[in-house]
């Protein structure tokens, strides 16, 4: 049983479910539903599920950074 435990401990999450994905990015979920329907955030569909992938979030964070000029 030790075993699956540790293969799952290595197992690094990649997709998450829209209310996971709004605590991830510190945003509510149905900020993260308009940012999915706004094409700001691309989302996985399988049936009526959605998902949001890891890599996707991290790319919006990035493209997202902004740096303020210092005087």
């Amino acid at each position: 049983m030790t075993g699956i435990r540790n293969q799952k401990d290595r197992t690094q999450k990649r997709l998450y479910r829209l209310p996971e994905a709004a605590e991830y990015l510190g945003r509510s979920e149905w900020s993260v539903r308009r940012m999915i329907w706004g094409g700001a955030l691309p989302c996985v569909k399988h049936g009526r599920r959605v998902h949001v992938d890891v890599q996707d979030m991290e790319s919006f964070i990035d493209l997202n950074k902004v740096k303020e000029a210092t005087a």
